[in-house]
């Protein structure tokens, strides 16, 4: 018998957490979680989780930092009230683009983060987008790693758009670019950059043709919106029509949404992976697609092959036990 998953979530994003529990057909797990007069982070988990499988919900777009630490104290509290397996669903991955050691003496946080939340009593991670993929590689978990391109396409395909072509804004963009191409069977086209610094990028060259074509710029995140505005500008000298951006993540730091609206890019579509602003939600270049159903979905599934993870186990038990004449 299957039983209903018992959801958890943080403080980062609890209307995303209350849109997955809906799907479910679920009610979050009761939790205390207050911080102390110094800022300490305190959690208690109200209900009894022994032998259960649990799962987390946390995004770290917003104050990672703070929402890591307390996802931390949340996996330790459930971890000492026994629950039998941990899952965090972690729609963001914060530092994800510190993956590597491009300069020397830098620190690879993405790696420090996956070890601290193995560490921590993850025993499996569900996110979305990351920003490499050999960000999967860090963990010695299983790792579940949905795409937004899966809700965003249907979207695109749903506008009906003409004459469309797929340019990457990037050489990183390269394999999101293609997965649009084939799936709206439309070209591609690519832009080479070159950051110049952590706010700045150069573009460099560009392999295609967009004039008179509709272009859609797919990329996993837009922080500052350097790069998405970069390409979109590139695309309008080059004589396209129509700009078109989707994103995975939209983060929408400093003066990014300023730059989306001066930009030639008539229409940006992401998800609510981080918590979405007023000033983002009613912007009218941004439209927003909810990850809600697909989260939904991974978590159905991952605990339906918990749940017979256990039966299994228990059958087995039950079977060793019986031949011991216990």
């Amino acid at each position: 018998m299957i039983t209903t998953p018992i959801i958890f979530s943080g403080s980062s994003h609890p209307a995303l957490s209350n849109e997955v529990i809906a799907f479910l057909g679920t009610s979050l797990g009761k939790r205390d979680l207050h911080l102390y007069p110094d800022h300490e982070i305190f959690v208690r988990i109200l209900e009894s989780i022994e032998g259960r499988d649990t799962y987390v919900l946390q995004s770290l777009g917003e104050n990672p930092n703070v929402h890591l630490m307390e996802l931390f104290i949340i996996l330790d509290a459930l971890k000492r009230a026994a629950a039998a397996s941990i899952t965090v669903v972690l729609p963001y991955f914060a530092y994800a683009r510190q993956d590597r050691l491009d300069h020397s003496g830098v620190a690879i946080t993405a790696k420090l983060v996956a070890n601290l939340l193995t560490k921590a009593g993850t025993d499996h991670l569900i996110t979305m987008d990351l920003h490499s993929e050999q960000i999967e590689g860090f963990f010695d978990i299983p790792v579940h790693h949905l795409l937004s391109r899966t809700l965003l396409i249907p979207y695109c395909a749903a506008l009906e758009l003409q004459n469309v072509v797929v340019v990457a804004p990037d050489k990183g963009g390269i394999k999101i670019a293609s997965a649009y191409a084939r799936e709206l069977n439309v070209p591609i086209a690519l832009i080479d950059k070159e950051r110049i610094d952590s706010f700045h990028v150069e573009m460099r060259l560009f392999v295609g043709d967009v004039k008179g074509r509709t272009v859609l710029l797919p990329d996993d995140m837009c922080s500052t919106a350097g790069t998405l505005v970069s390409a979109a500008n590139v695309c309008a000298k080059l004589g396209a029509t129509r700009i078109i951006a989707t994103v995975g993540h939209g983060l929408f730091i400093e003066d990014a949404l300023e730059k989306i609206e001066k930009s030639p890019i008539e229409m940006l579509i992401t998800t609510n992976s981080i918590p979405i602003a007023e000033k983002v939600r009613h912007h009218p270049k941004i439209r927003v697609v909810s990850i809600a159903p697909l989260l939904a979905a991974a978590i159905e599934h991952a605990h339906i092959k918990d749940e017979a993870r256990i039966h299994t186990h228990a059958q087995l038990r039950r079977g060793a036990l019986h031949e011991e004449g216990i």
